[in-house]
């Protein structure tokens, strides 16, 4: 009963969302704005949108603009370049290409059949995620002061960072003993960012007397309760494990995000062990 209620509770609130953006096809809405209309925290909304409709915001906004689009084909006065720019396509050619990929003929096609348009399929995408062999684990964790180093750009490229912060400990001396716990912050969403405006931080638990190298800074990772998955394996498939958290668990858990980022703890050494035994520790802030 409980899963049941929540899922619907979340669902209800994804709902809204998509009316808000369907009223407001033609505006150039933000995450925020998005976030707000289901009171959801801007941090993790583009997570929980994709778990539960399947799909990224950006990719329901193209869907709902072009059955705008079908309408106004079939039921509209206004000339195929007209309708094209009103979907955002910046050209005919390009709005004919989408088009067709998505109705399985050209807009002029479309237009002489004069029936109603079909609804357009999401992608393909598993919302269940039960085959997943995560679980996760409600903890209360201790705050975290480290050095940090920003990455702008691709989440992909962050590791050159992590390897200015190990060359940077390593000539202070900080990992002959124990290695520092490192962490990686990710603010923003990569399905809806442009790659080259993603931001996050590299960080390494050093000790507090360190004087931070050029360009870092210190940074306090927020305490409190935390959902924890653990992924083992590449980092090339985090991702099944952030869709297995905000699809599957969030929704039937009965919690509510925190309005902080998500981070991540990499567990043990990557530069030793080989990618099916790298092990990170996943951290969802929880009101």
């Amino acid at each position: 009963m409980v899963r049941s209620t929540t899922f619907e509770h979340y669902s209800a609130r994804i709902e809204k969302v998509v009316a808000f953006m369907a009223q407001r096809l033609d505006q150039p809405l933000t995450l925020a704005q998005l976030a707000e209309a289901g009171h959801f925290s801007p941090y993790h909304f583009h997570r929980v949108y994709r778990g539960l409709m399947g799909e990224t915001i950006a990719n329901t906004q193209r869907r709902l603009r072009l059955h705008r689009a079908a309408h106004e084909l079939l039921h509209g006065h206004d000339g195929i370049a007209a309708i094209a720019r009103r979907a955002g396509y910046a050209s005919v050619a390009a709005f004919t290409r989408a088009f067709a990929a998505a109705y399985e003929q050209p807009p002029a096609a479309f237009r002489k059949r004069r029936a109603a348009p079909p609804a357009l399929a999401r992608a393909d995408f598993d919302p269940t995620l039960e085959s997943l062999m995560y679980s996760a684990q409600i903890s209360t964790l201790a705050p975290h002061r480290a050095v940090a180093l920003p990455h702008r750009g691709d989440y992909n490229g962050i590791g050159a960072q992590f390897e200015r912060l190990y060359g940077w400990a390593g000539a202070l001396g900080l990992l002959a003993a124990q290695p520092p716990r490192a962490f990686g912050i990710y603010y923003d969403s990569p399905a809806d960012t442009p790659a080259e405006r993603l931001r996050s931080d590299a960080c390494l638990a050093v000790p507090p007397q360190t004087a931070p190298g050029e360009g870092m800074r210190w940074i306090e990772i927020a305490g409190g309760r935390h959902a924890v998955v653990i992924h083992t394996g590449p980092y090339s498939e985090l991702q099944r494990a952030y869709d297995w958290l905000f699809c599957q668990w969030l929704p039937a858990s009965g919690e509510e995000a925190g309005d902080a980022p998500v981070y991540e703890e990499y567990l043990n050494d990557s530069r030793s062990l080989p990618p099916e035994q790298w092990q990170t520790s996943i951290c969802l802030p929880l009101k």
